[in-house]
């Protein structure tokens, strides 16, 4: 018996969706935007967080030290920074490096050149590159290193300079635009779920209004709530579906289109590639989303009409 009221409830929401054409339509069409609205806000997300990596990964903080410094006192510091939970990488340049870099650098200034060659010595010293995990830890790190008693072995202090200070206006900054960013994006797409339900919880309500005769007629020969929402329920998660195959197939040529743009504009990211190689995942949010809208919208909806 219960097999059977599933394939009635089953085929008349299939009934249902295909009968009222216009509106069904309409609810489809209205879903595919907001479906396309969320789907654009995850390629924003994942383009934002690409250059939002970008940009950590081009903020550290170097520590020079004095020339006289023992390379086995350097490492140990490394060491010590490379145990702190917010440190996620350390580089080490050794004198010897500093001075090929800095020739690199100054390859075609022939006066610099000549000048270094007249010094008897390497005039620059060895120096670490610290990245941390997040931008707003670099504070933590300054201090760790400013209240460290790093000192070599004839008790002279090793560190010459630290830069966190010149670099902390833009390390602030960074910090701000990544966690105004975070929230925002969190911020929009709360708004859009809510403004999708309301919408399509509207469409949908329309739809049930349409069939408020049957409803009643159903009511008075004694279905249950379940038998009467079922229904309801199956054409909204036709719309759902139909709407997310729209909106990915939508979504195809406009990414195709966008990639090459998107890859020179945005820390190197093709979101046409990103498309495909995440299909999987982005059509089950999508098909997901629209399938849980259509459905929770048809169950408010309805939930009018049963009650009254």
């Amino acid at each position: 018996m219960m097999w059977i009221n599933i394939k009635r409830i089953v085929r008349t929401g299939f009934v249902n969706f295909w009968r009222n054409g216009f509106v069904s339509l309409s609810t489809v069409l209205v879903m595919t935007v907001t479906l396309f609205v969320i789907g654009s806000v995850i390629f924003l997300s994942v383009v934002l967080n690409s250059s939002l990596t970008e940009l950590r990964n081009k903020v550290d903080v170097n520590v020079y030290f004095v020339t006289s410094a023992d390379e086995d006192s350097i490492l140990s510091l490394k060491a010590s920074l490379e145990s702190l939970p917010e440190v996620a990488e350390v580089s080490y340049v050794s004198r010897d490096q500093a001075l090929a870099d800095f020739k690199k650098r100054h390859e075609n200034d022939n006066l610099t050149l000549q000048a270094l060659e007249e010094l008897s010595d390497n005039p620059l010293g060895a120096a670490l590159t610290i990245r941390a995990k997040e931008t707003s830890q670099y504070e933590g790190i300054a201090k760790f290193l400013e209240g460290r008693n790093v000192l070599s072995k004839d008790g002279a202090s090793i560190i010459d300079k630290v830069n966190y200070n010149q670099n902390r206006v833009a390390i602030d900054k960074l910090t701000q635009i990544i966690d105004s960013s975070e929230k925002l994006g969190i911020a929009v797409t709360i708004i859009l779920i809510i403004l999708s339900i309301l919408i399509t919880f509207n469409t949908i309500r329309l739809i049930i209004y349409i069939s408020r005769e049957e409803i009643s007629v159903m009511r008075l020969v004694g279905a249950s709530n379940k038998y009467i929402r079922g229904p309801f329920m199956i054409s909204g998660i036709m719309y759902g579906l139909a709407s997310g195959v729209i909106a990915l197939i939508i979504f195809y040529p406009l990414t195709y289109s966008l990639g090459r743009a998107s890859e020179n504009f945005f820390a190197g990211i093709n979101i046409f590639s990103y498309y495909v190689s995440n299909f999987g995942q982005i059509s089950l949010i999508i098909l997901g989303t629209g399938v849980i809208l259509g459905a929770f919208s048809s169950a408010l909806a309805i939930g009018k009409y049963l009650k009254a």
